[in-house]
This record gives C-alpha cells, sequence and structure tokens, in this order.
C-alpha cells in the first residue's frame, strides 16, 4: 500500500506523492517559548515525530523542520509579570520544551530555527510584498492586503464574514479591509525590535513560517504540519505571504500537502487553569513515564479530537506493561532481526492510523505470550520491538521500564529489594509462609510487586 494522508487543502485523503522523487520535505510549527508546554502542545510534537519515522522508513531522504517562535507579544507579556530578561525567559523555556518532548520518546527534527536569527530574511519578504502590491504601509505598520489575493481563504474555506470574526487581529483606522494582517508592527523602547525600511519593529506573528521553511526547505516543499487551531489564521495567512511574494511558490507552490492533528480537550473539559485540567507535560512527567503519556496521545487517530484524561495514562502505561513483561519473558531468546512487521506499516501508511497500529501491536503479543519455540518467540519479539521503533514506545530495557516511580517517591532501592527477594526465598525454603508473606505485603506496600516464575523470582514497580 502506498502512503496516504489527509490533505486539508484538498479536503480529503489523498496518495503521497513527493516533489523530488525520493526525497521528504516537511515543516512543522513549533511552540512559542513563554511557558511551559502542556499537553495540547505536546500533541503535534508527537503525531508528527510517528509520521516522521515512518517516512525515513519509506523515503530515502527525509528533511524535518520545527521552528522556535522567541518573539512574539506573549513573551512580552510575560517578559512584564516576571521581571525576567527575555533572554531568560526564552532560553529557559526552550530547554525544558527540549527535554519535555525528549522525556516523550520524541526524536530532535534536523533543522530547529529560532524567528530572531532570521529577521532580515523576515524583512526582505515583507520588501517583496510591498513591492507586489500585496501589502501596504500605514501608520508605522506594514499590512498584507487580503483583497489582494482572490483565493485567500483556500485553506481554511471560510467566507469572508467569518474570515474577519475568526482573524483574532485587532480592528484598526489604518487598515484598509478588516481582513488585512500584519507584517511588520513599530516597537516601542521597552519591546525588542530590529532597524528596518519602515522604522524600528518586530514582525507580525505569521511571517516567521514563511521565511524560515523557505530558508530549509525551499520556495517549494512537500509536507506542512500543525494543530488544527493553526488553519486559521496563521497557515493561511502563510500561504498568503508566500505566494504572493515575488519568486516565492510563484507556480501554485509553497507545501504541496496540509496536515493537521484535532483538538484536545483535558477530562471531557477545554483545558482551563480555573477547571484544574490544565495539565503541562512537566508536571505530568512528575507523575507518570513520559512513555505512557506519548501512548495516550497516539491511542486516539490524529486528526479525531482527543479527551486526554489521567485514567487515559494510567490505562496506557498498562498496556506498556503488556508489552515489556513479553518482551522480559522472552528475554532468554535473542530478536535477530528486528523489523517493523508489514501490518504495522500498511496501518501507519494509511494516514498515519496509529490505534489500527496498536492494534496489531496488541496481537502480536499475545502471539508471543503463546509462543512455543524459541524460533517463534525469537520472530515475534523482533516484531513487537520494531512495531515500537515506529511508534516510539517498547524500545527500553524492560527492567529499566518497570523501576521507573513518580518524582518523589520514597522507595526501596534495588539492592535491599534484592536482599528482601532473597530473606523471603530462604523462609520459603525453610516453609515459614507466614514470613515470605509478609515480606511479599512488605514489599507490595512499597510498591513492588513480585513475580515467581520458572526462573526464579523478579520484581517491578507499579
Amino acid at each position: 500500500m502506498a502512503l496516504h494522508i489527509h490533505d486539508t487543502l484538498r479536503g480529503k485523503k489523498v496518495k503521497f506523492a513527493p516533489r523530488k522523487k525520493g526525497e521528504v520535505r516537511i515543516y512543522v510549527c513549533g511552540p512559542t517559548v513563554y511557558d511551559l508546554a502542556h499537553i495540547g502542545n505536546a500533541r503535534p510534537v508527537v503525531v508528527f515525530d510517528v509520521f516522521t519515522r515512518l517516512l525515513r522508513r519509506l523515503y530515502p531522504k527525509v528533511t524535518y523542520v520545527r521552528n522556535i517562535t522567541d518573539v512574539d507579544d506573549k513573551i512580552n507579556a510575560a517578559v512584564k509579570e516576571s521581571g525576567e530578561t527575555i533572554q531568560a525567559i526564552t532560553e529557559r523555556t526552550t530547554k525544558i520544551f527540549h527535554d519535555d518532548m525528549a522525556a516523550l520518546g520524541n526524536l530532535p527534527p534536523d533543522h530547529e530555527p529560532k524567528a530572531t536569527d532570521h529577521i532580515d530574511g523576515m524583512i526582505e519578504l515583507v520588501k517583496k510584498l510591498l513591492e507586489s502590491g500585496h501589502a501596504y504601509e500605514a501608520e508605522s505598520h506594514v499590512l498584507f492586503s487580503v483583497p489582494s489575493m482572490p483565493d485567500y481563504g483556500k485553506l481554511s474555506k471560510l467566507n469572508r464574514d467569518d474570515l474577519i470574526a475568526g482573524a483574532r487581529v485587532e480592528v484598526a483606522p489604518y487598515k484598509k479591509d478588516p481582513a488585512d494582517f500584519v507584517l511588520w508592527k513599530p516597537s516601542t523602547d521597552d519591546l525588542p525590535g530590529w532597524d528596518s525600511p519602515w522604522g524600528r519593529g518586530r514582525p507580525g506573528w505569521h511571517l516567521e513560517c514563511s521565511v524560515m521553511s523557505e530558508k530549509f526547505l525551499g520556495p517549494e516543499f512537500d509536507i506542512h504540519g500543525g494543530g488544527q487551531d493553526l488553519i486559521f489564521p496563521h497557515h493561511e495567512n502563510e500561504i498568503a505571504q508566500s505566494t504572493c511574494a515575488g519568486g516565492i511558490g510563484k507556480d501554485g507552490g509553497f507545501a504541496k500537502y496540509w496536515m493537521h492533528n484535532g483538538y484536545l480537550m483535558a477530562e471531557g473539559e477545554k483545558m482551563s487553569k480555573s477547571l484544574g485540567n490544565f495539565y503541562t507535560v512537566h508536571e505530568l512527567l512528575d507523575e507518570f513515564p513520559g512513555e505512557a503519556i506519548r501512548l495516550a496521545l497516539l491511542k486516539t487517530h490524529y486528526r479525531q479530537p482527543l479527551d486526554f484524561t489521567k485514567v487515559g495514562i494510567r490505562q496506557a502505561k498498562q498496556e506498556l506493561q503488556r508489552f515489556y513483561t513479553a518482551i522480559r519473558i522472552a528475554g532468554d531468546v535473542e530478536a535477530k532481526k528486528v523489523e517493523p512487521p508489514e501490518e504495522i506499516i500498511i496501518a501507519l501508511e494509511d494516514d498515519l492510523n496509529t490505534p489500527y497500529a496498536l492494534t496489531h501491536m496488541h496481537d502480536i503479543t499475545s502471539d508471543l505470550n503463546n509462543a512455543t519455540t524459541d524460533e517463534e518467540r525469537e520472530k515475534l519479539k523482533g516484531k513487537l520491538i520494531g512495531a515500537g521503533q515506529l511508534l516510539g514506545i517498547a524500545q527500553q530495557i524492560p527492567v529499566d521500564w518497570f523501576r521507573w516511580q513518580p518524582a518523589g517517591t520514597e522507595s526501596l532501592d534495588d539492592a535491599t529489594i534484592k536482599i528482601l527477594i532473597a530473606e523471603r526465598n530462604q523462609a520459603r525454603k525453610s516453609k515459614d509462609f507466614a514470613e515470605a508473606d509478609r515480606i511479599r505485603d512488605q514489599l507490595e506496600a512499597q510498591g513492588i510487586l513480585l513475580e515467581d516464575g520458572a526462573q526464579g523470582t523478579t520484581w517491578k514497580r507499579k
């Protein structure tokens, strides 16, 4: 089966064909680094990490770019509220973002440009839009003229009233049309700014991705991704900027396909700090393994709305326990060939159907648990680990997975656990079953579960 994806621009699932044979270029909108990433921010990172893993399996060359927005009014507001410098906030928040996304099992992109490193390119793009008649100056601002682009709105498929209502831009007297959006705006002395032909100022939010995608992927690349909330106005405005500037996507180029993940709810409601269901990844990682959080995100198809709950993470953790238990039990055989099975690849080629791929992983796990020969276990163990490679799960050494514990948990160290297990084994040998049961209960109270088997007693943390 060939790769098929749902293209937002065409409004349907289509067969994917890269612009250049054997090469795929993909750009995904990254975070605005003013605060800790919440679980909604993490969803597109996980989705497009799995998608990129699949692309690398299917194509010889893949270039994945995800940006960092480090100049934005939200950052400016955070500076005023905290008293920190812009640099301190953006550097600290970027580092935490990187650490949190790595804890969820995400691989880094090939390029991660920062907006502030590409201001000169943004100024040049604004100049091109002015020269081509698609932009105008007004009261130290430069704005894009939406009426100058006849097919503006083709991505979001909104009518004119919806475009104006949903634009999230200030209705200002200097605008020629209410739908026009800011490309460049003036900065006061207390705000970040750069010299430009229109005075000291800073770029509008949409400008940066047009410039950075062109810088690292060229004016015409394959896939642009992000959350559904970015379709309008952000991605709509990217299309406007890039296709209307002379020489950039002038042949109907820019991104050939658009992919968007669905909205995220939390505990059945829109995420809100006042409702107590606002989850940052950083906080969740104190309570749950990152791999369980990742799996909880993948159990729902990426285009569907996701109701993210702590119960769902616990269920995902139990599923991972099942995978790792099967791998551990088969630990006496070596998985000589670690390859994702064909049914997993086919599931992911069908518009990244991760729920279906996970169903196959559970089928493989059942087969592995029921295998009767070393040859069967060797083959199935390789399939299970290979399937996990594409999804970014089940890649740890089982003993490491089972010994994870929440932050701040006071628990027994490995050496003490081994001593208690030895004492229990001696009690059982002496037929002092009351003492053996007492030690088992003591360990369980500390979050340690024992498993007796033919190879002896093993343990794991709850």
